[in-house]
Order: C-alpha cells, then sequence, then structure tokens
C-alpha cells in the first residue's frame, strides 16, 4: 500500500529537453503521483502526466530563475528579449534578462530570486 500524499517525499521536476508539451521550459512544478513511466506534474486546472525520461526532479524546491534558451517555437516570448529568458522559480513567470545580475525581482510574484547562471538549462547536447 502506497503512503498517503502527505507523506510522501515532495518532489519537483521541469523539462531537462527541449519539447513543447504544455509545460513551460525552465518551470518548475510539483509532482504530484508517479504512474509508471510517468509522473503527474501539478498544473492549473488540471494536472499533466509527462514521461519521466523528459523530467529533471530535485527534492527540494528551487528558488533560483532558470535561464532559457529562446526554443525555436515559442509563444508568447518577445522577440527583442533576445536569445534567452528567464523564468521565476515560484510563479513561472517568463521575464527579460540583460546582462548577468546576481537576483532577479519578478514582475509577477514580486520575488527576489538569484540566477542560476551556473546551470546548462538545455544546453545543446544534452541527452534524454
Amino acid at each position: 500500500m502506497e503512503p498517503p500524499l502527505q507523506e510522501q517525499p515532495v518532489a519537483w521536476a521541469r523539462l531537462r529537453v527541449d519539447v513543447n508539451c504544455g509545460l513551460r521550459r525552465g518551470a518548475w512544478y510539483r509532482i504530484v503521483q508517479v504512474a509508471g513511466n510517468d509522473a503527474v506534474l501539478e498544473l492549473t486546472p488540471e494536472p499533466v502526466p509527462v514521461p519521466r525520461r523528459l523530467l529533471e526532479t530535485v527534492f527540494h524546491r528551487p528558488f533560483r530563475w532558470s535561464v532559457v534558451p529562446r526554443p525555436h517555437d515559442a509563444l508568447n516570448v518577445p522577440s527583442d528579449w533576445g536569445s534567452s529568458y528567464a523564468v521565476c522559480p515560484v510563479c513561472r513567470t517568463r521575464a527579460p534578462v540583460a546582462g548577468r545580475p546576481v537576483d532577479l525581482r519578478c514582475p509577477r510574484c514580486h520575488g527576489v530570486f538569484g540566477v542560476a547562471w551556473g546551470e546548462r538549462y538545455l544546453a545543446p547536447g544534452r541527452d534524454v
């Protein structure tokens, strides 16, 4: 028998490959269930199952902005943002990045978080 949800460890996941599957690239989502080869991620209005092989998973909620190379199929990302943008670790809002700031303030939730410049998120050559 599986332990109740409140007794299970909390895990967070984001895409680790550049695919269009209904998730915002760079955004962290809480895993609400693991079912076979899929992880079910908490989204509104409905949770979304995603193949686990497409996800990076951590057991502590990240609190740093993800820097995302502009996807070729990006929607609603202004062209003047250039070749990359940042995604808020809390509310998943996208924001432009100018230079290499240490911290950014989110225009939506107003949180101030460090920028994960050391990550090579969606860098070319990452394996699935």
